[in-house]
């Protein structure tokens, strides 16, 4: 299976909420949660000087505000193939991946230090109150009251895969940490 990189898609300009919340939809709808993974807008805190008017005339505020770090661009961390790319590129507000043509080109480790995004390869350090062997309840969606034990567990992404049995079969499946308990 090929490997999660980060991407840059341009938008529209002011439409990057609006783009990402619609290909939020789509990974739901089209249950590609394990190809594109995440969806960003990267803002910044930023603190202005602001002139108000008061009683006794104007007056300076400093004023903490969040401000979009690119305008016009949306990161996504996936994997790139044709069901996401087709996904992604036909999405409403997007006009199109950051680089040569039409070939999209992922971000750089360097890219990605610089903007505060941690690569693959280091090491996520993440603590969990779930591991392998626990036995999990599902508490919301389609299995939900479902008792099983966990068989994977991925803090990085929390997630946790159990084994559902389905049809006569055990399967497999990947829930997030907001829709188990442990029991």
């Amino acid at each position: 299976m090929e490997e999660a990189r980060w991407y840059v898609v341009h938008t529209y300009s002011g439409y990057e909420n609006k783009v990402k919340a619609n290909i939020e939809k789509a990974i739901e709808n089209r249950h590609l949660e394990n190809q594109i993974l995440e969806v960003r807008v990267p803002i910044q805190e930023v603190r202005e000087l602001r002139t108000r008017q008061t009683k006794e005339g104007e007056e300076k505020v400093w004023k903490d505000v969040q401000k979009k770090m690119f305008p016009g661009y949306v990161l996504l961390h996936m994997i790139m193939n044709n069901d996401t790319w087709f996904v992604v590129r036909n999405t409403r507000g997007v006009t199109g991946f950051v680089g040569p043509g039409s070939q999209p080109l992922p971000l750089s480790e360097t890219e990605m230090f610089n903007l505060g995004i941690q690569a693959s390869n280091m090491e996520v350090n993440v603590e969990t109150e779930f591991k392998v062997g626990d036995t999990i309840k599902v508490i919301s969606g389609a299995w939900r009251d479902n008792i099983s034990r966990a068989v994977a567990v991925n803090p990085s992404k929390m997630t946790l895969t159990i084994m559902v049995e389905t049809l006569g079969t055990e399967t497999p499946v990947t829930l997030s940490f907001s829709d188990v308990i442990k029991i």
